[in-house]
Parts: structure tokens; C-alpha cells; sequence
């Protein structure tokens, strides 16, 4: 005869509690910071040849300079819209890419990686701030939510920073070429 084992029934795990929301936060930052899947920032941009930031790679259609700019524009919005209700973002889309292919000078590219690493860290926090509802809609938008922002981010970000890396591979400027 066989024996019957009883099952234990497993109680249902009931989303949406606060240790839901610390790992979703946790998740979405990771995702922001890059890594696992996509490229660090400053893994795109650390040795960037200063002779080639403002190059066009044939195919490609952005110089280094332009995707730079590009993603610290873009993220500098999303950050501001998602906490400060006054701010007005760029028009669309003239505004959100540099006025020439090549940067004014080194300092305007040190300039610009300083800027887009504070700005991350910035909505980094906002994330990580427990006092954030990431799932609240943002007042002034037309329903967008802190979380939905930082995907945004995250996945702007990672996509422009692979045209990055692309580029910097065209032009012989990757580690790997």
C-alpha cells in the first residue's frame, strides 16, 4: 500500500507590501546605475578619444558628443518633471540634442559627464526615497508616475549608451575593437 503524504497548502503571498516596494525600488535603481544587461555609464564614456567626440562613424548617425549631450538633456528633464512642478521642459525634439556635432571644448564634455552623473544620482534617490510614491501620479503630469519616469530613464539611457559603445567601436575607440 502506498503511503499519502499530506500537502501542506501554501499560503497565497499577497503582493504589494512594503517588502514589494523596497525590491521594486531596488530593481529600478539597478537598472538606472547599468549593469548586468547594459552598459555603466562611465564604462561608455571613460576613455572617450577628445580627438573623436565630435566624429561621425559611417552608417552611425550621431557623433559621441551629440549622444552625451543627448542623454544628460533627457534625463536632467525627467528628473525635473517628475519632482518639481515649475519646470518646463525643452521643445521637442530640437531641444534635447546639442547645437553642433562637436563638443566647444574638453571642459564642455567633462562638464556634461559631471552633470548627467549628478543627475542620476538624483533620481536615484528620488526612488530610494521611502517617502516617494513611485506609483502616485505626478500632479502636474497627465499621469505619469515616478516609476513609469525612471523607466523612462533607465531605458533611454541604456539604448542612446549602446550608440555609444556602437560609435566608439566604428571608430576604433572601444577597449574591445
Amino acid at each position: 500500500m502506498k503511503a499519502r503524504h499530506k500537502r501542506r497548502k501554501r499560503k497565497a503571498r499577497k503582493p504589494g507590501g512594503a517588502n514589494d516596494a523596497a525590491a521594486l525600488r531596488k530593481h529600478v535603481v539597478d537598472l538606472l546605475k547599468g549593469g548586468a544587461a547594459h552598459v555603466r555609464f562611465e564604462d561608455a564614456v571613460n576613455g572617450f578619444p577628445a580627438g573623436k567626440r565630435g566624429t561621425l562613424a559611417p552608417g552611425l548617425p550621431h557623433t559621441g558628443w551629440q549622444l552625451l549631450e543627448h542623454v544628460r538633456i533627457a534625463q536632467w528633464d525627467i528628473l525635473e518633471f517628475s519632482r518639481n512642478s515649475k519646470h518646463v521642459s525643452p521643445n521637442f525634439p530640437g531641444g534635447y540634442w546639442p547645437k553642433t556635432p562637436l563638443p566647444p571644448d574638453d571642459a564642455a564634455w567633462d562638464k556634461s559627464v559631471r552633470e548627467f552623473q549628478r543627475d542620476l544620482r538624483e533620481l536615484v534617490k528620488l526612488v530610494e526615497n521611502p517617502r516617494t510614491d513611485i506609483f502616485a501620479k505626478i500632479p502636474h503630469g497627465d499621469g505619469q508616475t515616478v516609476l513609469r519616469e525612471a523607466l523612462v530613464a533607465a531605458d533611454h539611457n541604456a539604448y542612446h549608451l549602446g550608440q555609444l559603445v556602437d560609435l566608439r567601436r566604428a571608430l576604433g575607440a572601444w577597449p574591445e575593437a
